[in-house]
């Protein structure tokens, strides 16, 4: 079942999450569950991004049945190291990922890598790649003009334009990072897990999973700046690593979750200011459960009604409602993800279907989403990919 998309903020989430943002403007208001439906038959294609430092290869490229939940490998990208990352262009000609290393081309640095897009297969050719100014670059969002990247052991992050052949030119900015947390083993200096803008492009915001601060910007869209906010950062509580941070479609609230305490904590979003203010915080985890564990990844429903975040350790999806008159969360509950450390998992943009990326145990595990209740159901599928870190949806090419 195609939840109905009715309604602005719900239809633009929907093309964020198919890779067709840029198009929002040249499609009719409502026929995108129809559209969708025709996109050779209901398919989508699916990038994954994985560590290579063992038998994985690079990026991997599945195509993902609707009807059916099906996965099935069309391609891979080989000697690509450390694909951790990956974002497509508004677009779609244009992929951008992060190479999670400490050292390239004799600087303590990682890389980001741009590739351009077959348009009829979706296979990648490398363009170039730019150092990104800090090691072990773990998070890359694109607009199309500007790509941003976070620098994990870098504890900065960096901004490069796009040139017109969709390569990356030279880094427009940087910011590096100050400070440290209340966990000594973890927050000894700043390390930057996050940074994306926000649907108008007007706004960037970063998680400093470091120094347990989200660092909010005004962008210079013209000059690829980040520039100071009148709010320019939101601390939260000591010690819990704010890690990824996930937009309401309504662009009234954010979630975000931290990492080190296993929590999601909601924010009211001013969109004209950028200014966050917060309203809970909620374990991510089932209230009996006692073994180590560390949060991952968040995402929102495309219709808004749902958040979910990744634990691993538990190695589960928990399951919250999202009230839409004050952005509240309330828990359903928690659903095992089949495999070992969901480090990354998404939503297909019609909002029927999660996919975990288990990284430890090799694994894509498919869950159909009920949509009454938010909560998961195993459809069976598994596809077995070496050390799956990253899901990219988008529509097929032809």
């Amino acid at each position: 079942m195609i939840p109905k998309l009715d309604s602005a903020p719900a239809r633009r989430e929907f093309l964020r999450l198919a890779g067709l943002g840029s198009l929002g403007l040249m499609l009719p208001a409502l026929p995108f569950a129809r559209g969708f439906g025709a996109w050779r038959g209901g398919e989508l294609l699916v990038y994954v991004g994985t560590y290579t430092t063992g038998k994985s290869e690079g990026i991997y490229l599945y195509r993902f049945d609707l009807s059916s939940g099906r996965l099935k490998h069309v391609a891979t990208t080989s000697r690509v190291v450390n694909p951790s990352f990956l974002t497509l262009a508004p677009s779609r000609r244009y992929l951008y990922a992060v190479n999670e290393v400490q050292e390239f081309a004799g600087k303590k640095s990682g890389a980001v890598s741009a590739f351009a897009v077959d348009q009829k297969t979706g296979a990648l050719r490398l363009l170039n790649q730019q150092p990104s100014l800090g090691a072990d670059p773990c998070y890359v969002d694109a607009n199309g003009s500007f790509v941003l990247v976070a620098n994990y052991t870098g504890g900065n992050v960096a901004v490069f334009p796009v040139e017109r052949d969709g390569s990356l030119g030279e880094a427009t900015d940087m910011k590096q990072y100050r400070g440290s947390g209340a966990n000594h083993e973890r927050q000894e200096g700043p390390h930057a897990h996050f940074i994306a803008l926000d649907p108008t492009n007007r706004f960037a915001y970063s998680c400093d999973l470091g120094t347990d601060k989200i660092m909010i910007y005004r962008f210079d869209a013209r000059n690829g700046k980040l520039l100071p906010n009148e709010q320019p950062w939101m601390r939260v509580k000591p010690g819990t690593g704010p890690r990824h941070l996930a937009f309401h479609p309504s662009g009234k609230y954010v979630f975000v979750l931290n990492e080190l305490h296993s929590t999601v904590t909601s924010f009211t979003r001013d969109p004209n200011k950028g200014s966050l203010k917060e309203l809970q915080t909620l374990t991510t985890l089932p209230q009996d459960f006692k073994g180590p564990n560390t949060g991952a990844d968040l995402h929102v429903s495309p219709d808004g009604r749902f958040l979910y975040g990744s634990n691993r350790g538990h190695d589960s999806i928990a399951i919250f409602t999202i009230d839409p008159r004050n952005g509240t969360l309330n828990i359903v509950g928690n659903e095992s993800t089949r495999g070992m450390t969901p480090r990354n998992f998404a939503i297909d943009p019609s909002g029927a279907f999660l996919l975990v990326a288990n990284q430890k145990s090799d694994n894509i595990v498919v869950f159909r989403i009920d949509q009454g209740s938010g909560r998961l159901s195993s459809t069976g599928d598994i596809a077995e990919v070496p050390s799956p870190v990253c899901l990219k949806f988008t529509a097929p090419f032809s």
